[in-house]
């Protein structure tokens, strides 16, 4: 695995174009999200209003390029799961293989661990064998999986939850 130079920052407003093709990319190509429509602009935008510095976004820039980008969001709404939040991380297809998801991962478990959070969770498709390695090299256990809950491109999928506790 050839390693790319990348610096993992903070996500702003003008990055939200690049994270919105690489989401909307996953949406129509792939079980990374159960998304199943292209998301727009205006929501894209909305869910970026929802994030915040104890539940960021992040982007792996490459070349002046954003090639990834990841989110701590929450859980639940209900207050008891404050501590706990879902991780997301999305890399850009031509950027794979790099070790960009691996230092994106690494980002949001330091974020989880600054912010105080308790619990860093990730529904991945259980189809999604890379994923699922990457979180358990960085300590991820996975808790269960949900049987036969997403249907996307004609078949049902299971998803696994995996969890770190920090």
């Amino acid at each position: 695995m050839a390693q790319e130079l990348t610096t993992v920052r903070p996500a702003g407003r003008a990055d939200l174009p690049r994270i919105l093709s690489i989401y909307n990319h996953e949406i129509l190509f792939s079980t990374a999200t159960y998304d199943t429509k292209p998301r727009t602009e205006c929501e894209h935008e909305q869910w970026f209003a929802h994030h915040d510095s104890a539940r960021p976004v992040l982007v792996a820039e490459s070349d002046q390029e954003v090639c990834g980008w990841a989110s701590l969001s929450p859980w639940s709404d209900r207050p008891a799961y404050d501590s706990s939040v879902e991780v997301s991380v999305y890399v850009a297809e031509e950027h794979r293989s790099k070790g960009i998801g691996r230092q994106l991962l690494q980002a949001l478990i330091e974020a989880g661990r600054t912010q105080g959070h308790h619990a860093l969770l990730g529904r991945i498709s259980s189809d999604n064998i890379v994923s699922i390695r990457l979180h358990e090299s960085l300590g991820f256990s996975v808790v269960g999986v949900l049987k036969e809950v997403g249907f996307k491109f004609g078949r049902w999928l299971d998803v696994s939850i995996m969890e770190l506790l920090i």
